[in-house]
């Protein structure tokens, strides 16, 4: 009976992702116009140091599970992670996530993500101050992931997200299906999820926007003979070109003259770029199960973000976790522009062990 239930779970969570990603994929190529942008944001200091994308690990990581949720496994039963980020100027956001195994269900966990913007003076067209306003967005989220056998997994996120900006106000509902790979033997790990798959309920006025849609697959590979695992995230995969247009740039300085034809070598350095835009990298040391360091690099932010005229570590991202006793904290500090770069707080526990003494808590492989 339970392996029948596997497989029928399996082949509803397959026809699901294809049933729900054709629209997607057929219609989704514009980044523009689209609300909730903050559930997006890294939701760890770990997802933060590795440029922002999280990649799948064999760790045991809770922080890794919210973004790939095949990750949830008995291993991670009863883990508790509690972040928080000093974003640019007064704003800030955090998220706070539990894990509990059931038998017969599989792992589930409850986050909750927020944002707050800060507070703003409200003054009319003429410059008269009418008051103050705030500006927040929250997001609940409950996952479920469970093994199909000892390499597969699947699993799945739902998300209630809220969003009041001073007098509008909407509401979403969004999900991700996850299918993950895994074979200890090699330290290798896979997974593909179509994230945020949903539709905004209520609108801010008439108008319903569409929610950041994201195919992304991450990988992982630990060298068996040194303490480095190398992390590589394809996002965006329903979306070949990722480059900005501007709609006030009609492509030409000087109109009526011809463009000059372009180069083989032009081409290909074109397409290299679009292709690059998708990938975020990275590289982890770990030594030790109590100490970690991390290093990222996203070519778009650095592309979009960077300044041509001045050298920079724009697209850079970097982290060290250390563990002292039952508790593991972790930094981490991203590279977004040469206005500053935001500080990420994390520190994650397991209940068992800090408070009966279990030998399960989360390591570092």
């Amino acid at each position: 009976m339970t392996n029948r239930l596997y497989i029928l779970l399996s082949r509803l969570v397959f026809l699901f992702i294809c049933f729900v990603s054709l629209p997607f994929i057929a219609f989704g190529q514009s980044q523009s116009g689209r609300v909730y942008e903050f559930i997006n944001l890294p939701a760890t200091a770990r997802i933060t140091a590795l440029g922002g994308y999280a990649a799948p690990t064999l760790d045991n990581d809770l922080g890794m599970a919210l973004f790939y949720p095949s990750l949830l496994t008995s291993e991670i039963n009863n883990q508790i992670s509690l972040n928080f980020v000093d974003y640019f100027s007064d704003i800030n956001y955090g998220t706070a996530a539990f894990s509990r195994g059931f038998n017969r269900i599989g792992q589930l966990t409850f986050a909750i993500q927020y944002i707050d913007y800060g507070r703003f003076t409200e003054a009319d067209e003429f410059g008269n101050t009418l008051g103050n306003f705030s500006a927040a967005e929250y997001a609940i989220n409950l996952g479920w992931g469970r093994k199909l056998n000892d390499r597969f997994s699947i699993g799945s996120n739902i998300k209630a997200i809220s969003s009041g900006l001073e007098q509008y106000s909407s509401f979403g509902l969004a999900a991700d299906v996850a299918l993950g790979y895994t074979d200890h033997e090699r330290f290798f790990a896979a997974s593909l999820v179509f994230r945020n798959i949903g539709r905004q309920i209520t609108t801010y006025y008439n108008n319903r926007e569409p929610l950041p849609f994201d195919i992304v697959l991450g990988v992982s590979k630990k060298l068996i003979n040194a303490p480095l695992r190398f992390t590589f995230v394809a996002h965006n995969l329903h979306i070949y070109d990722l480059t900005y247009e501007d709609p006030l740039d009609t492509g030409q300085a000087f109109p009526g003259l011809t463009t000059p034809r372009t180069t083989a070598q032009e081409r290909f350095s074109e397409i290299s770029d679009k292709l690059l835009r998708h990938a975020v990298f990275g590289m982890e040391f770990t030594p030790t199960e109590n100490f970690i360091a991390s290093i990222g690099y996203n070519y778009r932010r650095r592309q979009e973000m960077g300044v041509d005229s001045k050298l920079s570590t724009v697209g850079l991202s970097w982290g060290v976790g250390i563990r002292v006793s039952h508790f593991m904290f972790q930094y981490g500090r991203s590279h977004y522009h040469l206005a500053g770069a935001p500080n990420h707080f994390s520190i994650s526990t397991n209940l068992d062990r800090l408070f009966f003494g279990g030998n399960e808590v989360p390591s570092i492989r």
